[in-house]
């Protein structure tokens, strides 16, 4: 087989990153929109765990909210892209993320050959949070994160599947942006990447163009700009945060085939890169040669793809 048949150039691209990211934690954050029947998420979920990388999983479910929340009668209210959560809106939410969604994703990875667990935020107090407006009622923002939970889980060989639910000041359920709870989840586990699987191709300019690596300042000014609006700024507004433990961040299109694959082990990788400044200075570069000689130097010498 020669170096230019597809299949072995795949794998010589592929091997460096997966040394690299070999007992590294990636956290990843899914959405209801980018999980369809032909979906490749969470096998590629699977594949990550069986080569030894630690996949931690947080999702939405909002479309499926607001399907429960029409089959009872009840109109979903958004106010600045987050919705209002009365009691009787948190309690389907509750349902609907915890009781249906989490489970379900526990159960397809489980059918995969993973070996899934569901949580949420409210477990073992993994995510205590703040109310963040009196007019959107059981709307949290989180202040803190205890990882003893999940790091136990992950002790344990398991995929970690989280439902963005967190705990209030006084125990009560608050209803959490799946992105912004991702966010805070990688901060804390200093993780190696926060990967947001969106259904849009990444942050797009002015003129509409995929902008493929930014930095967490420049980023700001696109929200400042107006150039990020929408359901987008709590996206971009989660990958800065997480910058705080995290060195790379990511905004990709989950409906892409095998998208995660792609970002991890391939050159080019896929959507929108956010970054900080590298704490050693090195400018890390995505090619072979570069990840071949990292691998090669002193632990306190390795850069970040």
């Amino acid at each position: 087989m020669s170096d230019s048949d597809p299949l072995s150039s795949a794998l010589l691209e592929a091997l460096p990153y997966i040394n690299y990211f070999t007992g590294k934690t990636v956290v990843v954050k899914i959405g209801g929109s980018t999980l369809g029947s032909g979906d490749t998420t969470l096998q590629d979920v699977v594949w990550l765990k069986s080569l030894g990388i630690e996949p931690v999983i947080v999702h939405g479910g909002g479309n499926a909210i607001t399907d429960w929340l029409g089959r009872i009668g009840k109109q979903a209210r958004f106010v600045r892209g987050l919705r209002v959560t009365d009691d009787e809106t948190m309690e389907v939410v509750r349902m609907t993320l915890a009781g249906k969604v989490n489970t379900e994703l526990v159960s397809t990875i489980n059918s995969l050959g993973g070996k899934a667990v569901g949580i949420t935020g409210l477990d073992g107090g993994l995510i205590q949070a703040k109310r963040q407006s009196e007019d959107l009622g059981l709307v949290g923002k989180p202040i803190k994160v205890d990882l003893s939970v999940l790091t136990s889980l992950i002790t344990a060989g398991c995929i970690v599947v989280i439902a963005p639910i967190g705990s209030g000041p006084h125990c009560e359920a608050l209803n959490l942006n799946a992105d912004t709870a991702a966010g805070e989840i990688a901060a804390a586990l200093r993780a190696e990447k926060l990967i947001l699987l969106s259904d849009v191709p990444g942050i797009l300019d002015a003129a509409g163009a995929v902008i493929s690596r930014l930095s967490a300042e420049d980023a700001r000014g696109l929200i400042k700009s107006g150039v990020v609006s929408k359901g987008m700024i709590p996206k971009v507004e989660a990958c800065i945060r997480a910058l705080e433990g995290v060195r790379r961040t990511h905004i990709i299109d989950g409906r892409v085939p095998h998208a995660l694959i792609r970002e991890l082990f391939t050159d080019k990788g896929v959507g929108t890169m956010i970054t900080r400044p590298d704490a050693n200075g090195l400018e890390p570069s995505a090619s072979m040669e570069y990840l071949v000689s990292s691998m090669r130097s002193s632990p306190a010498e390795e850069s970040q793809k």
